[in-house]
């Protein structure tokens, strides 16, 4: 006999997922001001009743999207390390970097936080967390001679810069060749490259190639 209660969840979690679906798609065709309670439902195959079981507004539903990706997003940043008394980076298995395997299953959102037309808000709240779960999580492990905050914060950019690279090649990588590549750059030592300027061309002759214009 089946327990009437877990075939509630499963219809409730059914529900709030095709709501969420159908606002994100809407949202990657619309400004959100524009999308009303009405679109989302027809798009979701729903009525409106059963938007109104679960929440006021629009925008109550779009900060339960916000706040499931942040939750997996924490959760998938310290897989690597959760649980572990002594971690160290540069034996760490690339396998162990889930997070471009959490942006892979919110691709949808990832895509509209870096085409939209909030994209720099969206950007700039992602990059926040990641720079507070290294302050909070990683903390003992940076270098003493290093600004913590600084290197959090440049961390914190670079990874969501391959992220955003990685959309707008349309994920044509794998999470596991990105976690790869990853792993190459922390593990990276720059100190016996040697660069050669002269192979550098005039930022006039750049400027003219990449269809600039200097004022």
């Amino acid at each position: 006999m089946s327990d009437p209660t877990e075939s509630t969840d499963r219809r409730i979690k059914k529900s709030k997922a095709a709501l969420k679906h159908a606002l994100i798609k809407l949202m990657q065709k619309h400004p959100f001001r524009e999308i009303s309670i009405t679109d989302i439902v027809k798009l979701a195959d729903l009525n409106r009743g059963t938007f109104y079981k679960h929440y006021h507004y629009k925008e109550d539903l779009f900060n339960e999207i916000i706040d499931d990706v942040i939750q997996d997003l924490v959760t998938s940043y310290r897989e690597p390390y959760q649980g572990k008394e002594i971690f160290e980076v540069s034996h760490m298995p690339s396998s162990a970097i889930r997070i471009f395997e959490h942006v892979y299953q919110h691709a949808a959102f990832y895509t509209l936080a870096v085409k939209s037309e909030a994209s720099s808000s969206f950007q700039q709240m992602i990059c926040n967390v990641l720079r507070d779960l290294a302050l909070q999580d990683l903390n003992e492990i940076f270098p003493t001679h290093i600004n913590r905050e600084l290197l959090a914060s440049y961390q914190s950019h670079a990874i969501f810069g391959m992220i955003i690279e990685w959309i707008h090649q349309d994920f044509r990588h794998s999470p596991g060749y990105m976690a790869e590549e990853l792993f190459k750059i922390i593990n990276y030592k720059p100190a016996n490259v040697v660069y050669h300027s002269t192979h550098s061309e005039p930022a006039t002759q750049y400027v003219q190639k990449n269809g600039m214009t200097l004022e």
